[in-house]
């Protein structure tokens, strides 16, 4: 986690819609034995900075804007208070609603245009002025009003560092890529199930599997995942909701426990924490939990503690994890008008 120097605290960053009137990018003190966060700092010079990513060393922050221009900023973490470095860096992509460094690359992952967009990564982690390079991404879906076109939602780095890989709601499918002379290039595309609506992917922990959370139906694909050859294997879906849940469950976040031994996901719609036992065959749905607020939006987890961005309710809340079960117990939460993510080093 980003410590302070000086005091030796640990550190998190949160994320917010300042159109919603949320505080823009907010600092938070990590307690070391009960994940509380308290409040430090909030820094609003960027809009809608809704998605965050800190650097492996910690001393860079990154942030998106997600706005219909798009645009992404670095920030020092020094101090209390993240202070720019540089000016914020227009991605070539509308609504920007994720990002991730690879290959010495910022890249962004832009809903509104369904694109992936590069920023070169300085050595003292600023950003260059202009990006390097862009994928578009192409298709529908069968869903009329969310899948009329490409709706990228997630990019990340493989755990072997050697692909990015991105998740594309509105095309039912996720892209494995690479980078030719800065600009992502396509090296294969791995069609999901028609309508899913794929959002957001986690890798397992020993990096042979992924499992993808769709937004249009409450269920997570479990696949297989070669980093040699750079392809992924969709093997099976499994419901993160008990019965039969409504179709605007809306899944969002997902997270695999550092272990491997469990899943995490996050339900808005039903407002809800799924708790999903990784077995030889893939995921079982094992419960769900309260989210402790309204619209969970993004979830990350920390040191046995799992935290809820949730957006409507305007708050975080933290849960600590049961080591045997994989189940969350609430814990707190602290008032971060329209919440959107969490991040920690």
């Amino acid at each position: 986690m980003a410590q302070d120097g000086r005091a030796g605290r640990r550190r998190a960053f949160i994320g917010s819609f300042t159109a919603a009137g949320g505080p823009g990018l907010v600092t938070a003190e990590v307690a070391p034995h009960t994940g509380a966060l308290t409040l430090v700092s909030a820094v609003q010079d960027l809009p809608d900075p809704s998605y965050l990513a800190l650097s492996p060393d910690g001393h860079t922050l990154y942030a998106v804007s997600e706005t219909a221009e798009g645009a992404v900023a670095a920030y020092r973490v020094t101090g209390d208070r993240p202070e720019p470095a540089g000016a914020p860096v227009p991605v070539d992509g509308s609504s920007p609603t994720h990002l991730g460094l690879y290959a010495g690359h910022l890249l962004t992952a832009n809903y509104g245009c369904g694109s992936v967009t590069a920023v070169p990564v300085r050595p003292d982690g600023a950003l260059a002025a202009a990006p390097s390079g862009r994928l578009q991404h192409t298709g529908s879906g069968p869903h009329d009003r969310r899948q009329r076109g490409p709706h990228a939602h997630q990019v990340q780095p493989d755990p072997s560092g050697r692909w990015a890989v991105s998740v594309d709601l509105g095309t039912d499918s996720v892209r494995v890529c690479t980078l030719a002379d800065g600009s992502p290039a396509l090296h294969r595309e791995i069609a999901l199930r028609p309508g899913s609506g794929p959002r957001h992917l986690a890798f397992h922990p020993d990096g042979g599997y992924a499992y993808v959370v769709n937004e249009l139906t409450p269920t997570v694909t479990v696949c297989r995942w070669d980093a040699a050859s750079g392809s992924l294997k969709p093997l099976t879906e499994v419901p993160v909701l008990p019965g039969a849940p409504a179709g605007d469950a809306y899944p969002s976040g997902i997270v695999a426990s550092p272990d491997g031994r469990f899943v995490w996901t996050a339900t808005r719609g039903e407002d809800v924490l799924s708790v999903l036992a990784v077995e030889a065959d893939g995921l079982r749905l094992t419960g769900t939990v309260p989210c402790g607020g309204h619209w969970p939006r993004a979830l990350a987890e920390h040191d046995g503690f799992l935290y809820a961005a949730n957006e409507r309710s305007g708050d975080v809340t933290w849960f600590a994890v049961d080591e045997t079960t994989g189940v969350p117990r609430y814990d707190g939460s602290v008032r971060v008008t329209a919440a959107s993510c969490v991040v920690f080093g």
